[in-house]
């Protein structure tokens, strides 16, 4: 097979998007000259959609998937029909994406199949929903039934100078003259789901960061959404000093990115930001307490995740959000988690 024109299919949501820039970096090694597009959401495009290995993006607009009616599958159907493509790989493992993949007529459709989900694809990479995997690995699994190489293969956001540009520009308003770590408190909420409990209590984030930043001498920068100035203003007012900077919802992506990826740390839960921080380069710690690290974990070389081993689906998210999860009782203390960054740090050379 050697198509010239590919459409990649994951809409949602932004940490599962960043994991896939994996399986687009082995369909780029694999085809080089073909023209690729990525199916994605409007919540989401915006992390992929300058990326040097993509061409074009298809917005699939502002919900976590374009097919949940008959009209709708119909509409996405023709939609992938006029983009004359000639493999399909989706990531998607739902029968009505598959239904609409089947009926765009695409010659070649590659795709997840999980309990026979994947009925529309004609080249199915076949899943067990109980084995726990990462995701990442889960979505290569379609690069590799198509017989491509993923090996060495991470997930990857390059961070334009541009941008970087900006954040030196803005950290140096702001009086961030030395180090310094980024704290995220926020997560857990997208078109597709609401799970506050994947949030580290912001007094304890509070008090791990403050002992970091004492321990390295450097300054504190929270990031956060624009819906999340309560959750920065909590963070802040357990710390024992305001923060050198705060920023909630006025960076980009890619200026979170660059923000990340030249800190000494960041530091934030299973969280899309926290997926874009390690795939683009920032030594990043994930705080992961009611999801599974063999499933959500950076998938990134200079990345760590920290947990205390505790009950949770072996389906992952997918089962639905866990109840009745109490940090205290079942998440990793303050002293474990400074314990597990410092070694980290030790390891990467700080």
């Amino acid at each position: 097979m050697n198509p010239s024109r590919i459409i990649l299919i994951l809409p949602c949501c932004i940490g599962d998007v960043v994991l896939a820039t994996a399986t687009l970096a082995a369909l780029r090694r694999g085809y080089p000259a073909a023209h690729i597009t990525w199916a994605v959401g409007s919540w989401s495009k915006a992390v992929v959609e300058h990326h040097p290995l993509l061409n074009d993006i298809l917005d699939t607009g502002e919900g976590a998937s374009p097919v949940e009616t008959p009209p709708a599958i119909l509409k996405f159907a023709n939609r992938l029909r006029a983009g004359k493509y000639d493999l399909v790989v989706s990531l998607v493992r739902s029968p009505k994406m598959s239904a609409a993949v089947a009926l765009s007529g695409i010659p070649n459709r590659a795709g997840l199949d999980s309990s026979g989900r994947g009925w529309g694809y004609n080249i199915k990479a076949k899943i067990d929903p109980d084995q726990p995997r990462h995701e990442a690995e889960i979505y290569l699994d379609v690069p590799r039934v198509l017989g491509l190489d993923v090996s060495g293969l991470y997930a990857n956001v390059p961070v334009p100078e541009a941008d970087r540009a900006n954040v030196q520009a803005l950290l140096k308003s702001e009086g961030v003259s030395r180090r310094y770590i980024v704290v995220n408190p926020a997560g857990g909420r997208n078109p597709g789901m609401t799970f506050d409990a994947k949030r580290y209590p912001p007094e304890k984030l509070a008090v791990l960061a403050a002992r970091l930043a004492q321990t390295h001498r450097a300054q504190i920068v929270l990031i956060g959404g624009k819906q999340d100035q309560a959750l920065l203003e909590a963070t802040a007012s357990n710390l024992p000093s305001p923060p050198a900077a705060q920023f909630a919802g006025t960076l980009s992506f890619g200026e979170i990115a660059a923000l990340a990826a030249d800190a000494f740390l960041y530091t934030g839960n299973d969280t899309g930001l926290t997926h874009l921080s390690a795939a683009a380069g920032g030594k990043t710690v994930m705080i992961m307490g009611p999801t599974d690290p063999r499933r959500y974990a950076p998938f990134a070389q200079q990345a760590i995740a920290l947990w205390k081993p505790a009950q949770v689906s072996s389906r992952g998210v997918s089962s639905g959000v866990l109840e009745n999860w109490d940090w205290d009782r079942d998440g990793i203390s303050v002293d474990e988690a400074e314990a597990q960054i410092e070694a980290f740090l030790g390891r990467h050379g700080n």
